[in-house]
């Protein structure tokens, strides 16, 4: 379903309550370690969006990182629990120019994980990141191109932008904030190969410069599909298990 679009704003009709289920602090801590690495470390991330013009700060980057790792962990998680075959989520610290092949491999299917704040009601892709085909084109000049096989969104609350708002950036201030902090996460749904590319053929976009919900500006053009059209949970794990 597409979203309500009145002249430049597009607004949400499809939604899912968040579903509280704690979160370990042990993923809370892996999920630290790596997200202050790779932007305070030896790691690179891109400080633009894809098709995007809004710099993004390190702390802003490290909180993106720490989100969405938290999110691969939990499903991770989620997935050993349904005795489903799950390689372990990546820790790996990488430079400019290398990319993950895939966020988790389970069962040898590829698996993309997106991340959102608890009351975000939207799977999204910027369009820049990916062709008709459903591939994610940082990947072709490494020559991964692996066709991810299912996608799921795990949202994480709270909101850690709003946590680490006043926070200076010492690794030691991020830490004591981010770890008395009780951590929740849900994961609304997920949807297929054959979703994604009926989407980016359908033209299920959010321009840039839109305004989501009449508040809230796009950066870029994101591919989307509400949280209360993706698939239930158990379509991923039905899929997984299949020889």
């Amino acid at each position: 379903m597409k979203l309500e679009q009145k002249d430049n704003n597009y607004f949400i009709t499809s939604k899912k309550t968040f579903e509280e289920n704690a979160v370990d602090t042990a993923f809370v801590k892996q999920a630290f370690d790596f997200a202050y690495e790779m932007v305070y470390g030896e790691g690179f991330h891109r400080i633009c969006r894809s098709g995007g013009q809004l710099h993004r700060s390190d702390k802003e980057i490290f909180q993106n990182t720490f989100q969405g790792k938290l999110a691969e962990i939990v499903l991770y998680q989620n997935l050993k629990l349904q005795n489903i075959d799950v390689e372990s989520p990546d820790f790996s610290i990488h430079g400019k120019g290398i990319w993950d092949e895939t966020d988790l491999k389970a069962n040898g299917r590829f698996i993309c994980v997106k991340s959102a704040a608890f009351f975000s009601n939207l799977f999204l892709l910027e369009t820049k990141d990916w062709d008709f085909e459903g591939r994610y084109v940082p990947n072709h000049d490494n020559l991964n191109i692996a066709v991810y096989d299912f996608f799921v969104l795990v949202r994480i609350k709270p909101d850690i932008k709003f946590i680490l708002k006043k926070i200076t950036e010492s690794k030691e201030n991020l830490w004591q904030e981010i770890e008395k902090t009780v951590w929740f996460y849900d994961i609304p749904g997920c949807s297929s190969i054959v979703t994604i590319r009926h989407i980016i053929k359908n033209q299920y976009v959010i321009p840039k410069k839109a305004l989501l919900n009449a508040k809230t500006k796009m950066d870029a053009a994101n591919y989307y599909i509400q949280s209360g059209d993706l698939h239930h949970l158990e379509k991923l794990y039905s899929g997984l298990k299949e020889k």
